[in-house]
């Protein structure tokens, strides 16, 4: 894995909000799946790690935001954790894939991906955390990667495309999604790789 991407490790995230400003609205959800390369040389997803998440506060919730991903944040069943108590346990989580990959950093994948990675990078400022395993700033986007491979770019058309199966009244918990993105990319970079894209004496 980590002669495949320049020593970072691809962690796909993603991420429920209570609106599109990283600044001020509250991260209700935050999922991570890891991938690793398995014996026959494909890429594939690994272990999943998600956390439902205490709105900060003051935090701002759009109640159109809170329609759309049908989240109650105040809900006691959602055993939600303090924003940065979540934070470390999944850097924690992270930061030891990086070094069973051999790897130096971690790399986010997510659908759209500039989204997942200010709600992070915000949430990661504001509770004043230290060594976040992630680039700050560079990123692989399976939306601009299935536009490429399949010419779509939603998820659940990209995943269709790719004869992955998804369930649309799963959709929009950041775990669903980010295993479904997860799948996604590595059905593209795997795709890839046969076509000649990557070659697989390189992985050993």
């Amino acid at each position: 894995m980590a002669e495949r991407f320049r020593g970072f490790l691809p962690v796909v995230v993603d991420v429920e909000t209570g609106g599109f400003n990283a600044a001020t609205d509250a991260l209700l959800e935050i999922a991570a799946v890891t991938l690793t390369i398995d014996a026959t040389g494909q890429m594939v997803p690994e272990d999943t790690i998600d956390f439902a998440i205490k709105p900060f506060a003051d935090a701002n919730i759009e109640p159109a935001a809170i329609e759309f991903t049908g989240i109650d944040p105040f809900c006691p069943e959602r055993q939600a954790s303090d924003e940065d108590e979540a934070l470390k346990q999944l850097f924690k989580r992270i930061r030891k894939a990086i070094k069973s990959g051999g790897c130096n950093r971690a790399i986010l994948v997510g659908h759209n991906a500039m989204f997942d990675l200010n709600f992070l990078n915000a949430a990661v400022i504001r509770n004043n955390l230290k060594r976040n395993p992630f680039h700050p700033f560079s990123s692989f986007d399976t939306a601009t990667l299935a536009g490429l491979a399949f010419g779509q770019t939603v998820l659940a058309k990209a995943c269709e495309a790719a004869d992955i199966s998804f369930d649309s009244q799963e959709a929009h918990s950041a775990a669903y999604d980010a295993n479904k993105t997860a799948e996604l990319f590595c059905s593209i970079v795997n795709r890839w790789q046969a076509l000649g894209g990557w070659p697989v004496n390189a992985l050993k």
